[in-house]
Parts: C-alpha cells; structure tokens; sequence
C-alpha cells in the first residue's frame, strides 16, 4: 500500500496536535499548519522522533483569503499528496454581535468556514480520483445545541461544519472517500486562553471535560469507520439527546442560564 499523508490545520496545540499524534502512532506522515513556527516545529521534532515518521510544516496564515492556494501550492512543490484532511483550525470569540467589529468576525468567517471550504475543494477531486480519502471537520457539540448570547458566530460556524461534512460524506461514500464531523464539548485546550475565558471556565465540573487525545482518537476511528458525525464523550452525547426530545424553550432558557457562568458578553 502506497504510503498516506495527513494534513492537520491549526496543529501546533491542543486537539490539533493531538490529531497529529494520533494519525502519526496509526503509519501516516504529515504535514503540520498554525502560525507559530516554534511551536510547529517542536511538535514536529517530537512526532518525528516517537514515530518516525516523516513530518512536514508549513507555516501560514488561515486568516488570509489566499491561505488555501498558497498552501496547495507548496504541497505542489514538495510533491506532497494529502490523503487525509483534518481541518481544525479555529478559535471562538468572545462578546457580544453588536460590540465586536465586523472585521473581526470576518476573519473567524474565513478562518473557519470560508478556508475550511476552499481547502477541502482543492484536495476534494484528488482524493475522489484515487478512491481513498479522509476529510475530518472539527466541530463542536456547540452546533448541535440552542446557541445562548455572546460568541454569537461560533455555534454558527460549527453548524455549518456539520451539514457540510453530512453532505460532502453522502458524495465521497461511493468513491471511498470518508468524512466525519468531529463534536467535542468541553476540551482541555487553549481554546479558552485565546479567547479570555479561561477564569470563568475554572467552575465548570471535571466531569463535564475531555481531554484532547481522547477526542482525537475518537474522530479518528469515526472517519475510518465512515461515520458522518461523532460526537465525543458520552456527556456530550447525552447532552445532544436531551436537546432533540426536551421542549426547546426550555432547552433555551437552561442554555442560556449555563452560558452565563463561561460565555463573555
């Protein structure tokens, strides 16, 4: 079998760098995204050496409108094939609509929804034409609840990935090709860091939390067995049953009051 390569965005950390770990453990190389070169470039060294596996980085940008061309470009010229595609870049942010700029939230747009799209268009007619490919989407249990104030896009966004992967999984199916839309809860990460939310997260029970290996294991035996969805951890799974079969205003008025105590508005 011909060797795979995976291409992990936003894997200089946190879930990202734990889906790197684990493509790595099950024999693909790997090409590694994120802005912060030295942090890259660490978690690179460590996989090669764990794994030994071949690990390229490619430091850029996903905010950028050319990102995704730029980067299909250097996997060109390095004559780099992705056969598995783990879009994780992303980011939350905090407060609400009306107080935070339109150019702010366009990024996110970009970022997490508009690179996401293009990426996965420009690797998609590959991986159709060699009957194998893996497209992982990392969502969150977010787009499958009653979104509260504050972080208004977010949920939004992880909506999107959702359908997105349902369809795009409907289309790969007969030629191969897998896609799964990964939805963690809460996850120990820098996600609330980079946010700003980390001191009203500090009341959140233990229970309610995973760590980022075990949502990354998760994701990758969902796109392996050809599930279109995995929601991770079996308090996220109750969470996303209550909300389908409790009245939904309800629903609204419990998400909103919980929302409170780590969302900023």
């Amino acid at each position: 079998m011909a060797q795979r390569t995976a291409l992990i965005t936003g894997a200089s950390a946190g879930i990202g760098a734990a889906f790197a770990e684990v493509f790595a453990a099950n024999g693909f190389d790997l090409v590694l995204t994120a802005r912060r070169e030295d942090r890259l470039s660490a978690v690179a060294a460590r996989l090669r050496e764990r794994h030994g596996r071949r690990v390229d980085v490619v430091v850029i940008d996903h905010s950028e409108p050319p990102a995704a061309e730029r980067l299909c470009a250097e996997l060109d010229a390095r004559r780099i094939t992705v056969d598995a595609l783990v879009n994780n870049a992303g980011y939350g942010v905090p407060g609400l609509y009306a107080n935070v700029p339109w150019a702010t939230q366009q990024t996110m747009l970009q970022v997490m929804v508009v690179g996401v799209a293009e990426l996965t268009r420009r690797l998609w007619p590959g991986m159709l034409e060699r009957g194998y490919g893996r497209v992982i989407n990392v969502a969150s249990l977010a787009g499958l609840v009653p979104a509260p104030a504050g972080h208004t896009l977010y949920g939004a966004t992880k909506a999107f990935l959702i359908k997105f992967s349902e369809a795009l999984a409907q289309e790969g199916r007969p030629h191969g090709v897998h896609v799964t839309a990964v939805c963690p809860g809460f996850t120990r990460s820098e996600f609330h860091d980079v946010t700003g939310t980390r001191e009203q997260m500090k009341g959140m029970p233990s229970w309610m939390w995973l760590d980022a290996a075990t949502v990354a294991q998760q994701g990758y035996d969902a796109v392996m067995a050809g599930e279109p969805m995995r929601i991770t951890g079996r308090v996220n799974k109750a969470v996303a049953l209550a909300v389908r079969y409790v009245p939904q205003w309800l629903v609204r008025i419990v998400s909103g009051r919980m929302a409170k105590s780590y969302r900023k508005t």
